[in-house]
């Protein structure tokens, strides 16, 4: 009995982490701060099949994005092999009915091939933490050369957290010990400034500033 109410708790548990960690689901803007003037032009760094996109131009009906992937092996890893990934990122944007707003950019985040202040903003989502340390190092760095002085960053991440590691266990659970006090000044470091840090079960984010701009 024990046992029983023992494996019930941590099914209830890991649950309510799957729920609000959906990775094929749609995810609402963690924070009203991000892109507060509603319009400009976005950038999504690993965009992946849309759904940070979406959750973007859904909240900023007057903005528009390049949603970038690098559509490498990973991308089918990830999420199947049924066409491919710019076609079925371009599918669930028209299904959101976003597709008008958007469009779509192969690119290796840490070696982007915008210009310097390309863009108003940048939005990435579950995608520079697959990336070892000096591949997030060079990530931070090029959202900081292609982001307007002014322009605001909302990296989101997976949190390596304790409901993480309850619900999925220390090997299966993503993300290392790279929590909020390694992402930092990281960010910093690359140039950025800290507005907010907040999360919820399963997930971190920041966002980060370019400093200068009107």
């Amino acid at each position: 009995m024990i046992v029983l109410s023992a494996f019930a708790l941590w099914a209830g548990a890991a649950s309510f982490v799957a729920r609000k960690f959906n990775a094929a689901g749609v995810v609402t803007l963690p924070t009203e701060s991000f892109l507060r003037g509603g319009e400009g032009k976005v950038l999504d760094l690993g965009a992946g099949t849309g759904r940070s996109s979406i959750m973007v131009l859904k909240a900023r009906p007057k903005a528009t994005l390049v949603a970038s992937d690098l559509f490498g092996e990973s991308f089918n890893a990830h999420f199947g092999e049924q066409g491919t990934p710019q076609e079925r990122l371009m599918a669930n944007l028209r299904a959101a009915g976003v597709a008008d707003r958007a469009t779509v950019a192969q690119a290796d985040m840490r070696k982007l091939p915008f210009g310097d202040a390309s863009f108003d903003a940048v939005v990435s989502a579950y995608a520079v933490d697959h990336l070892g340390r000096n591949g997030s190092e060079l990530a931070l760095k090029e959202a900081l050369r292609v982001v307007k002085p002014g322009g605001d960053f909302l990296l989101i991440l997976v949190a390596n957290d304790r409901w993480m590691k309850f619900s999925y266990g220390p090997i299966l659970s993503h993300g290392g010990t790279r929590g909020a006090e390694w992402w930092k000044p990281r960010a910093e470091g690359a140039g950025f400034q800290t507005l907010e840090i907040g999360g919820t079960p399963g997930t971190l984010y920041l966002l980060l500033r370019r400093p200068g701009g009107v």
